[in-house]
């Protein structure tokens, strides 16, 4: 794999500290149900740099751009389809500035969601045309300049593969991760184990693949066990939820502990993650108990899905796995 700021980083350091909730932390200081994330990047620039401050601060290695919803079949639910370059470029350069006034090495990954598209046969998407709307983002985030491109919460192998495909047209080293919250899989049935060769025939391969989103920090760890004992030499990338989302009144609010958040990350280590984070629920304070987890990790065995129960709960879901059946969840619209 040729070089880059984030396998010199992973080099460096082993065990990278990813960042956690861009979305729970933007409708806790005011973004509006319905409104999109991404145009914020103009409208409320102080509160972006804040929240990648405060992830910094946590000790993140690792910030993702405000871009999730960043193609022009998400911006266009806004009317906002022909500004794809420039919100893009924008959330690159916020993100940045942020890094390189840090007082160490932090990565920026561009963070790239899905297209809310289903791809053809069972949408009217191509799969030509997913690539030209990854394409339009990642040159936005380019120009703005990230590090790698970090294509996440995806459900659909050919998505992915689209993702990857621009990508590696736009030259920029990638990572991908899948949402496995259906049965232990996919919603569209990729198995954890099958995540390393979506992309296999790009042209480049990814510099870490793994999971995140999901339904909670239990079911995230089982498949990280399927992702790792797939390909053990793969860098492996594992960013869950902060515990299962509860409705108090009319606000949701995660049930994960920072504590609860520490045991996660030791676990994920001895089940072989290389880049650790935080998605849906996940505050600074949960960071920072995280990266003490990472700095103070002590080699463990390999854990089970028996100790993955033992020490942070149950899961909620079935593993891909046969012989671990779990009650399903009602599924729940997400945004990290």
């Amino acid at each position: 794999m040729t070089s880059n700021a984030l396998t010199d980083l992973i080099a460096e350091k082993g065990v990278l500290l990813a960042d956690g909730a861009t979305g729970t932390h933007l409708f806790s200081v005011g973004l509006e149900a319905g409104e999109a994330p991404e145009l914020w990047n103009e409208s409320n620039t102080d509160k972006i740099i804040d929240l990648h401050n405060g992830f910094v601060d946590a000790g993140s290695d690792i910030i993702l751009t405000n871009s999730f919803g960043g193609t022009r079949h998400r911006l266009k639910l806004h009317h906002a389809q022909d500004r794809v370059f420039e919100l893009n470029r924008k959330a690159a350069e916020i993100a940045r500035g942020v890094a390189d006034a840090a007082d160490r090495k932090v990565i920026v990954a561009g963070s790239v969601g899905p297209t809310g598209e289903l791809l053809e046969p069972l949408g009217a998407l191509t799969y030509d045309d997913a690539v030209e709307a990854f394409i339009e983002q990642i040159e936005g985030l380019k120009a703005g300049g990230v590090d790698v491109v970090w294509i996440e919460t995806m459900s659909a192998p050919d998505e992915i593969k689209a993702a990857a495909d621009a990508s590696v047209k736009c030259d920029m080293p990638y990572v991908y991760t899948g949402s496995f919250d259906t049965a232990g899989k996919t919603m569209m049935g990729l198995h954890p184990k099958d995540i390393h060769g979506v992309a296999n025939d790009v042209g480049q391969t990814a510099v870490a693949v793994g999971a995140n989103c999901g339904v909670g920090a239990p079911d995230i760890l089982a498949s990280l066990l399927e992702i790792s004992s797939a390909n053990k030499d793969a860098a492996v990338v594992v960013k869950g939820n902060c515990g299962i989302p509860e409705f108090r009144g009319s606000e949701i609010h995660y049930s994960g502990t920072p504590e609860l958040m520490a045991k996660y990350t030791h676990l994920a280590m001895d089940a072989g993650a290389t880049i650790i984070g935080g998605c849906c629920g996940t505050t600074c304070s949960h960071l920072k108990a995280m990266r003490a987890a990472i700095d103070d990790h002590v080699e463990g065995p390999r854990p089970t899905i028996a100790d993955i129960v033992e020490k942070i709960g149950p899961l909620r879901n079935k593993a891909a796995s046969e012989g671990v059946d779990q009650p399903r969840r009602e599924r729940r619209s997400r945004r990290r």
